[in-house]
């Protein structure tokens, strides 16, 4: 046991906690490549996409700002109410401020957020006095009604003409039928928000109506109808016709602004039998956004054709390296038999030492599948590069390869840095005792020191109660 080993044990025993530290840069080197691998899942894009239909979702009051106002204490209680879900009791509360102190700071504010809560109460008195109150905002107080009031009127007059409300269904109509009109009222980026709102409340109302104006919305190429034609995207893909994946098609292809066509390929990924054309957007487009928009909608669809165009996409070599990694991503993440031979057939083909890495990875991703021990094959392969040995060594490791098998590689292996992968490999199953027993016989027995100086430097950060004695023992033995 040299001077330096027990140094490093004394200074692993004076560090706080003994908790979980940080990995060195060499476990981080495992991580980096994959972490920016996956596009946004749908959950976030679904969530984006509702949240911006539905700006008013849950909106909390502003925080108070005016203490010697006389209404103060009214909003406080009426913001609370507010935050509790309680939104018959925030209504009225907040229907109290302007109605006492018509004069005070919280006015406005109270009167639009007396209309919010009474449409999140949702019944058909509530909604139309929330019409009322709203009326009554853009009266008072053009600011507010500009930036909010006029977006919740149409979702209330939306909810309203569902009901049967002639007047609100009359409303919706001429809203939705400016978008023909770009060049009059329309012609503003102002009240984008208003239309998508209106929009929305149609295509709720009536649906097949809906579609025409939707498509005619897509057609539109003034300035200001680029968010307008993003949110017309989700719209259509709600609403499952015969025309549904050709309209989005059509904008994946020819609408100008790169963020449309990347919205309409993802939304693509979530209408059935979208694959042929998927296939077409791989074949045919330039752009590497679309693509890789392309590569992860075939990943959702449930259909053994889009696997196939996933294999032969990671297959051509004559594709783009990063957006082959997207494809063996996505293959890796589908349990299935016939990707797990293309990948293991595709990694004894392939030349190129970063595609190699995404190969191991994505084969890690397939539990149950004997993956580990091929894994392990490629890590006690000597003609392998000592970096993938290493990769692949690791995520043997996090795919369940026993303790025990690890163990005796540690002890049959002579290379050094495969057995400073072993170690770390060990120091992520912290939770096996099995682990801790083979890092304290490391730290013990290796005749390396500085091996076993990384077992004791992994086993400071593990919580398993022996450690901390174990580490005594070794400074005073």
């Amino acid at each position: 046991m040299t001077m330096r080993t027990l140094l490093t044990a004394a200074a692993i025993i004076s560090s706080a906690g003994f908790g979980v530290g940080h990995s060195p840069a060499s476990h981080d080197s495992f991580h980096s490549s994959f972490a920016t691998l996956a596009p946004a899942s749908v959950d976030a894009q679904l969530g984006g996409a509702f949240a911006s239909l539905d700006q008013q979702g849950s909106p909390l009051p502003p925080e108070p700002w005016a203490k010697a106002d006389p209404a103060d204490s009214l909003y406080r209680l009426a913001r609370e109410a507010m935050a509790r879900g309680d939104y018959k009791r925030a209504a009225e509360i907040f229907h109290r401020i302007p109605e006492r102190y018509p004069q005070s700071a919280y006015a406005s504010q109270s009167i639009y957020y007396e209309a919010f809560a009474l449409y999140r109460s949702g019944g058909d008195d509530d909604l139309s006095t929330a019409r009322d109150r709203l009326k009554q905002l853009k009266q008072r107080d053009a600011k507010i009604w500009k930036s909010d009031g006029a977006v919740l009127l149409t979702r209330v007059c939306g909810e309203l003409a569902k009901r049967g409300d002639e007047d609100c269904a009359r409303d919706i109509d001429e809203k939705t039928a400016l978008q023909d009109r770009p060049t009059q009222a329309n012609a503003t980026c102002d009240d984008i928000d208003d239309k998508i709102a209106a929009l929305n409340a149609l295509l709720q109302m009536d649906a097949d109506r809906a579609m025409p104006i939707l498509k005619k919305v897509l057609e539109r190429r003034d300035p200001c109808s680029a968010e307008l034609r993003r949110q017309a995207l989700f719209l259509v893909s709600q609403k499952r016709t015969d025309e549904t994946a050709n309209i989005l098609m059509n904008a994946a292809r020819n609408d100008p602004d790169p963020e449309v066509r990347e919205k309409a390929v993802f939304w693509l990924s979530q209408v059935p039998g979208s694959t042929p054309l998927l296939e077409t957007i791989l074949k045919g487009n330039s752009d590497q956004n679309i693509k890789e928009q392309a590569l992860f909608a075939l990943s959702q669809q449930r259909d053994p054709r889009a696997q196939q165009s996933l294999r032969d996409f990671a297959g051509r070599e004559s594709e783009n390296s990063d957006l082959r990694e997207k494809a063996i991503f996505w293959l890796g993440q589908q349990r299935d038999s016939e990707n797990t031979e293309f990948l293991r057939g595709l990694y004894s083909r392939m030349t190129n030492e970063d595609l190699k890495e995404k190969i191991l990875f994505s084969l890690s991703q397939q539990r149950g599948a004997g993956n580990e021990q091929w894994l392990m094959s490629i890590a006690l392969n000597a003609k392998e590069d000592i970096e993938l040995r290493k990769k692949a060594l690791f995520w043997a490791g996090q795919s369940g390869v026993a303790i025990s098998e690890l163990s005796r590689l540690y002890d049959r292996m002579n290379d050094s840095e495969m057995k400073e992968a072993i170690i770390f490999g060990l120091s992520q199953r912290q939770r096996d005792p099995a682990a801790i027993d083979k890092m304290f016989d490391i730290a013990k027995n290796e005749k390396d020191p500085e091996l076993r100086k990384k077992a004791i430097f992994w086993l400071g950060q593990s919580r398993d109660p022996r450690v901390q004695q174990f580490l005594m023992d070794l400074i005073n033995k």
